[in-house]
């Protein structure tokens, strides 16, 4: 009698002959443990294994369509620009100065924009922002061996401590992955292994690494790596998403700690220091998640620097990653008590005092 296979026997047969078996009993760790700043030649097992496996295992989200395409956001002042109440009418109101940024209506003309609230600013005082389309990726290994994100377009190195090579280097790009094999020490900063003769630094990756469960932790919970400026989602020890972030600025700092999401939202307006020279209003913040007093997990329209520190405290995400963790969190089986309570801890791998900062 003919059977028929079974879901999960179809996708473990596409899996291994995707990926093959190597990836179930081989690592990186293993084979190319033997790699040491004393001898940097890996061996034909490692060879093979990074020329098989430069990729990660994963699979990129979807974006966030709805909110990317049907909103537009705008830049304000920095100096203070007044608000009408019409196009050529009168003055209703001022965004004072700061760090402010707007979402338009569909209701715009010629030289106007109207803004939520329906108070309208003129054109020549507002800059269209464009989003950032960055997003994350699901594990489809459970995050086996750890793999980064490039922070700039540039070549490998031949070898650690060198120059990037143009001749013999390989060229890769802004946000791509690429698997780590192998890492070593030089003047104080780890270089890292991404394939056969070639290194980059780490202060050029975001690297994404896993961390063990905190006691008292479980279910779905958070894994935020100040040092890394990586985010990485878990349900108990089994690592399931992944992606850069940004967290807080010195003087802002995210805490470090453990932390339960007290609060959600899809959209918020976050505004704070009026008068001081860091104010900043900021209209509509997608996909909240509130997790320490008023610090909060959300999409992030105002800039493309994931994997640096940029934030007042708060740890950004692309709009379409908040949107993946606010349904993931949100959709999270019941405790016992029939709660749904998601986890975040808030950690550093590493001294990331002097770590990548970016500010306007």
């Amino acid at each position: 009698m003919r059977r028929r296979l079974s879901l999960f026997a179809i996708l473990t047969l596409l899996a291994l002959s995707l990926f093959g078996p190597t990836l179930a009993t081989d690592t990186a760790s293993a084979l190319c443990a033997d790699v040491t700043p004393e001898h940097l030649t890996p061996s034909a097992d490692c060879i093979a294994f990074m020329e098989a496996n430069l990729d990660p295992v994963v699979s990129e989200i979807q974006q966030d369509r709805y909110t990317l395409s049907n909103y537009t956001y705008w830049r304000v002042g920095p100096q203070a620009v007044n608000m009408y109440d019409a196009p050529n009418g009168s003055v209703v109101g001022q965004q004072p100065e700061g760090f402010n940024f707007v979402i338009a209506t569909d209701t715009s003309v010629d030289g106007w924009i109207q803004i939520r609230g329906g108070q309208w600013l003129r054109a020549e005082d507002v800059q269209l922002i464009q989003p950032s389309y960055f997003t994350g990726v699901t594990l489809l290994n459970n995050l086996e061996e750890p793999f980064a994100w490039v922070m700039d377009n540039m070549y490998t190195s031949d070898y650690p401590g060198g120059p990037q090579s143009v001749d013999n280097g390989r060229l890769v790009l802004r946000h791509q992955r690429v698997n780590i094999f192998a890492q070593v020490e030089v003047d104080g900063w780890t270089w890292y292994m991404v394939g056969p003769n070639q290194w980059i630094e780490q202060r050029m990756l975001a690297v994404a690494k896993r961390v063990e469960r905190p006691d008292g932790v479980s279910g779905r919970w958070l894994a935020v790596d100040l040092y890394e400026q990586t985010l990485v989602a878990y349900e108990d020890d089994t690592a399931v998403f992944a992606t850069i972030i940004s967290t807080g600025l010195p003087n802002w700092d995210t805490r470090e700690g453990i932390f339960t999401i007290w609060a959600r939202t899809a959209s918020d307006r976050m505004s704070g220091a009026t008068g001081a020279p860091e104010a900043y209003d900021l209209q509509s913040v997608p996909w909240v998640m509130y997790f320490d007093e008023d610090r909060s997990i959300h999409g992030t329209y105002w800039h493309d620097g994931f994997g640096y520190r940029h934030s007042h405290g708060c740890v950004n995400l692309s709009i379409s990653d908040a949107r993946w963790v606010f349904n993931w969190t949100q959709d999270a089986p019941p405790n016992e008590d029939g709660e749904v309570v998601t986890q975040v801890y808030v950690y550093a791998s590493g001294d990331y005092s002097g770590q990548g900062i970016l500010q306007d």
